[in-house]
């Protein structure tokens, strides 16, 4: 679902006439359809121009400029008309089941509804030129070449196309500030944690290991299978044990949604080799399953507002069926120490994991942000999945409590806040936290879901890391390679994946040593000095302590 959306989302990310450029194109589509757009309509105020699809096509395969479109020359540079055609003419490849699912729920018809408001049919009317786009998006995603601009223009259901510029470039203008705002809170992260790390001289021969490299133990993956009869969830779960005979402390993976537990091996083999016991549960209403269950109509939703309560639910009961086998079960007896619990979670897994931390559900905050209006005009797709948890309010706010125990410690990794948790829910958190935000990330938007967020965290325990050039997919491992899972286009996972995945096995190793199983000397590893060691030249990770909303409002001048 996510990918897709980001997908779009992503290619704004250029310059302004490039934004609207970019609003334009991608929603018009390709192909052959008995009818098909035969005139692009700009107008802006009184005025309007238009050009032929043709002209826009023989331009994208021959690089010839006809009558129609090198009037406009004098008004782009020449890498601009570049960009334009390589935008024409290259492909998403996407399942057209796939492509058509998303179109059908609450955020596909959101982008619909978004891109309607400027691209419209003859008739000007917002209802048809809503089931225009969504027609010429499904079939142009057929074409064997993949979805590809020009084959949206010849899939759209009408001769003619109106594009409203002046509507186009408030858009564009809304998007470029949320992607300037957001660059330039990443950058004042990251200077501060330039200058945290020159006044951190690190141990010049520590007896610590290199986290970067695997542990010296070696570890056995089980699945086992719980069913929780209370809730119906059938929850498979992968615990990886270290060949350590003492009691060890457990690791909980939480994935995010449409992923599952096999996008987390990377990180479980690397902790259980550091000599913790590490458990992936598969949250069953929000995994990879629920995501093909989308995509070929058994279900309408991408995720139920259950999975607000049923995620941390399984944690806990997962906990608990562990604490059984300990007794019970000779693979496990003195093998788990289930009172010194740390949880890893990447997007919904990382509301799972701050809810678990002690984060209470917001619903005063959501009542006010997921007004009509206000929905109407963002563009952070995280909020419409956290206004999906309104549907949970209740009399018994209790209910919504997940604060658990024996979880001493949380790394939550482009989670969801600003809405669902707010500076109220957020503020209740006691247990150490570090935050893991994407410089990139069009789902979960760094600037309003982690850094500022993370302001409203008053534990003097807390971290915030920044990956440069990352997305919302960029920690995401490979997963099983079987036809459950949803393939992600590289511009959406990002610039070396690899890289944001080795920040998160060197982060998670000392954060849980000194929080979950209080090894002295891991706190060594918790600095800006540390963090500019395995980022090297590239700079890629920033790491501080501290953030003010003073800091992020004069970043944002």
């Amino acid at each position: 679902m996510n990918n897709l959306f980001g997908h779009w989302i992503s290619a704004f990310r250029k310059n302004s006439l490039w934004l609207v450029l970019s609003m334009l194109l991608p929603t018009l589509g390709f192909g052959k359809s008995a009818i098909a757009a035969e005139r692009i309509y700009a107008s802006y105020s009184a005025f309007e121009r238009s050009i032929s699809v043709t002209a826009l096509e023989n331009y994208a395969r021959n690089g010839v400029l006809d009558d129609d479109l090198v009037v406009y020359r004098q008004y782009l540079k020449k890498e601009q008309l570049q960009q334009l055609r390589h935008a024409l003419l290259t492909p998403i490849k996407v399942n057209p089941v796939a492509v058509s699912q998303f179109l059908y729920t609450p955020q596909g018809e959101f982008l619909l509804q978004r891109l309607g408001e400027v691209i419209k049919t003859e008739s000007r009317q917002p209802k048809p030129g809503f089931h225009a786009l969504r027609g010429a998006l499904i079939l142009a995603s057929t074409e064997p070449g993949g979805l590809t601009l020009l084959n949206l223009l010849r899939k759209y259901p009408s001769p003619n196309i109106y594009i409203d510029l002046s509507r186009t470039l408030g858009m564009a203008a809304e998007l470029e500030k949320l992607v300037n705002e957001t660059n330039r809170a990443v950058t004042a992260v990251s200077q501060k944690s330039n200058v945290e790390a020159a006044t951190i001289r690190l141990p010049l021969d520590s007896q610590l290991p290199d986290l970067r490299r695997k542990g010296r133990f070696i570890s056995q993956k089980q699945t086992l299978k719980f069913f929780d009869s209370l809730r119906k969830r059938f929850l498979l779960t992968d615990v990886y044990l270290p060949n350590v005979q003492s009691r060890v402390p457990v690791i909980i993976i939480s994935h995010g949604l449409g992923s599952d537990s096999s996008n987390f091996e990377y990180l479980a083999t690397h902790l259980a080799s550091h000599g913790f016991a590490v458990v992936v549960p598969n949250h069953p209403g929000s995994d990879t399953k629920q995501l093909r269950s989308l995509f070929n109509g058994s279900t309408s939703e991408v995720a139920q507002a259950d999975e607000f309560k049923n995620r941390p639910l399984d944690v806990k009961y997962i906990l608990d069926q562990l604490q059984e086998l300990s007794r019970t079960d000779a693979r496990f007896k003195g093998r788990l120490n289930l009172q010194r619990v740390g949880v890893f979670g990447q997007s919904f897994g990382g509301y799972t994991a701050l809810a678990l931390a002690g984060a209470k559900i917001n619903f005063g905050q959501l009542q006010k942000d997921c007004q009509p209006k206000a929905l109407k005009n963002t563009w952070n797709l995280s909020l419409l999945l956290q206004c999906h948890a309104l549907e949970l309010r209740s009399n018994n706010p209790k209910e919504y409590h997940f604060r658990d125990e024996r979880i001493k410690a949380i790394i939550a990794v482009n989670p969801m806040t600003s809405s669902i948790f707010g500076e109220a829910g957020l503020s209740q958190i006691q247990t150490p936290v570090m935050i893991v935000a994407s410089s990139d990330d069009t789902i979960a938007p760094a600037l309003y879901e982690q850094l500022l967020p993370f302001s409203w965290i008053k534990n003097s325990q807390k971290y915030l890391a920044v990956l440069r050039r990352a997305t919302h997919f960029s920690i995401i491992g490979n997963g099983k390679g079987s036809a459950e899972q949803v393939s992600l286009p590289s511009e959406v996972v990002g610039y070396n994946p690899s890289v944001a995945q080795r920040y998160m096995n060197v982060l998670s190793v000392p954060f849980f040593e000194t929080y979950v199983t209080r090894t002295p000397g891991y706190a060594t590893y918790l600095n800006a000095a540390y963090a500019k060691v395995i980022s090297g030249r590239s700079g890629g990770l920033s790491f501080i302590q501290s953030l003010t909303r003073t800091e992020l409002a004069q970043a944002k001048r």
